[in-house]
């Protein structure tokens, strides 16, 4: 298929490696399917799954792009349904050894990349993105970033909007400003914002 500007969206659970490791195969097999059904239920801008890729829901979106707003709001959406489906999965849970850690151990980092030249290719059933864009959000997903819950927005994304529809005080938190080296593709700018003050 014709290449075309992609809205890349990955909501990514962060721990999980550690949860896997150290919680029973059964309860991880319902706990970690159930938060990222919650997450793709929360979708409100139409973005459509390209993968689900273990701990991670692959969002995207062609034509006209959404507003900065809307971007903002869509990502805290995920964030705040994820958690209250960790307190319900907590208190259903609780009595099995290692529910009552699944809060302590599993949060959310969403990464949002705009490419400019993204091809969604059907393999069988599936949409496959291919593209360098659709590299570098996967890799925006190993960052400098020093939380661990937290929207990251590339420079790329942020490039689409005037500076005047950009707020970087968002009332619950700052936009801040990075920069990563990868390896075959250079450095990325990206800004970042921390998610858990939405928790308060």
């Amino acid at each position: 298929m014709e290449a075309e500007p992609t809205l890349i969206c990955i909501p990514d659970i962060s721990g999980f490696t550690q949860f896997m490791s150290s919680t029973d195969i059964e309860l991880a097999a319902k706990v970690i399917p159930s938060l990222l059904n919650r997450v793709i239920y929360a979708n409100k801008l139409n973005l459509k799954v390209s993968e689900i890729e273990g701990d991670a829901v692959l969002f995207y979106k062609t034509g006209p792009l959404p507003t900065f707003t809307e971007i903002v709001y869509q990502c805290r959406l995920f964030y705040t349904e994820f958690y209250d489906q960790l307190k319900k999965l907590r208190k259903k849970y609780k009595d099995q050894p290692g529910g009552a850690n699944i809060p302590d151990i599993l949060g959310l980092k969403i990464v949002v990349h705009f490419g400019k030249q993204v091809s969604a290719v059907p393999i069988g059933k599936n949409i496959k993105l291919m593209g360098e864009d659709v590299i570098i959000a996967h890799r925006l997903l190993k960052n400098k970033v020093p939380i661990e819950e937290y929207i990251l927005l590339s420079e790329d994304l942020l490039s689409k909007f005037k500076d005047d529809t950009i707020e970087r005080n968002f009332g619950w938190g700052d936009l801040h400003d990075r920069e990563t080296e990868y390896k075959h593709i250079g450095e990325i700018n990206y800004s970042y914002i921390n998610l858990k003050p939405l928790l308060k």
